[in-house]
């Protein structure tokens, strides 16, 4: 981490803001889809992007959350292009339904931010019988991905802008797993463990990214996909299953962790700045280029987790 303003290679440092990464760039011909976006760095990532001049689509949850945060918005910002539209990732038929709307809206793609997310969740499945933080966290952006994937191309290529997919992932990819992704016990309840498998699940984002950048590499498409770390932040309802943590985070984070601004930075970085223009495959943390694990540049790994979750998302 770029502690304390210390600015790293790209100019920004932990405490630069998700207005000031961007600053000065014209989104205006860019059209996003940005996933969580009706809370936390969700909510500051669509702003900062419809400031920028972003068509922005929420992928909420929660339809009604997900309109205050455009009324809010549009009050700031009265030039905002802003829509909302229902998603829960923890279930395949929603996304295969979003991604169908989505399609049938003729809207171009240039940008696909995957950032929604749980946390150390008690043990439970998805309406698919999947855990759920690894069908929340990876899964369904895996599949939302998958389904866009031809509407990101054709803009691309029409527009000849170049597409950007962005996972946010996080430093609890660390604490995976110790083989990584446990494919044979992805539903194991006896070995669940809350932290681990938030790990496992974020550990899948940055594979996820890696091996899409090196498919879309190969077939010579405009399109680049990154992983990143927001920081550790204060203010965000991702520790609600740890109410003692969240508690003591409130009490002393405004002392050691990033706000809201500070947090969405990395993301609205990776999606809008000149600087990240063909780079990708990367995991990016503070607004520049990080290194993650070792398994997470496991190049078997990725593909042994890409044609995985291609079986879980269309079992024969």
């Amino acid at each position: 981490m770029w502690i304390f303003g210390w600015k790293g290679p790209s100019g920004f440092s932990a405490s630069s803001t998700a207005e000031e990464v961007t600053q000065g760039i014209d989104g205006s011909a860019l059209t996003a889809i940005v996933t969580g976006a009706s809370s936390g760095i969700g909510v500051e990532t669509t702003r900062v992007l419809a400031l920028r001049g972003v068509h922005v689509v929420m992928a909420v949850r929660n339809a009604d959350a997900g309109q205050n945060v455009k009324e809010s918005i549009l009050k700031e910002i009265p030039s905002a292009k802003i829509d909302v539209m229902e998603l829960d990732l923890s279930s395949m038929a929603s996304v295969r339904k979003f991604a169908s709307q989505y399609q049938s809206s003729n809207l171009p793609l240039n940008l696909l931010i995957n950032n929604a997310g749980v946390m150390a969740s008690p043990f439970m499945l998805s309406q698919d019988k999947i855990e759920l933080q690894f069908a929340t966290n990876h899964l369904g952006h895996f599949l939302l991905t998958d389904l866009l994937l031809e509407t990101m191309k054709r803009t691309a290529r029409e527009s000849d802008i170049e597409g950007r997919i962005v996972n946010v992932s996080s430093e609890g990819h660390r604490i995976a797993y110790s083989e990584g992704i446990r494919f044979d016990k992805i539903n194991d309840e006896s070995g669940y463990y809350t932290w681990y498998a938030y790990g496992q699940s974020k550990l899948a984002n940055i594979l996820h990214a890696k091996e899409l950048a090196r498919r879309l590499k190969e077939e010579g498409v405009e399109i680049t996909a990154n992983s990143l770390h927001p920081g550790a932040i204060i203010s965000t309802n991702l520790m609600r299953h740890h109410g003692l943590i969240n508690t003591v985070g409130q009490m002393l984070g405004k002392y050691f962790l990033k706000n809201i601004p500070q947090g969405a930075a990395t993301t609205c970085y990776v999606a809008l700045n000149p600087q990240v223009k063909g780079v990708s495959g990367e995991y990016f943390l503070d607004s520049n280029i990080g290194n993650p694990s070792a398994k997470a540049k496991d190049a078997d790994l990725a593909k042994k987790l890409w044609d995985f979750s291609c079986t879980l998302t269309n079992p024969k």
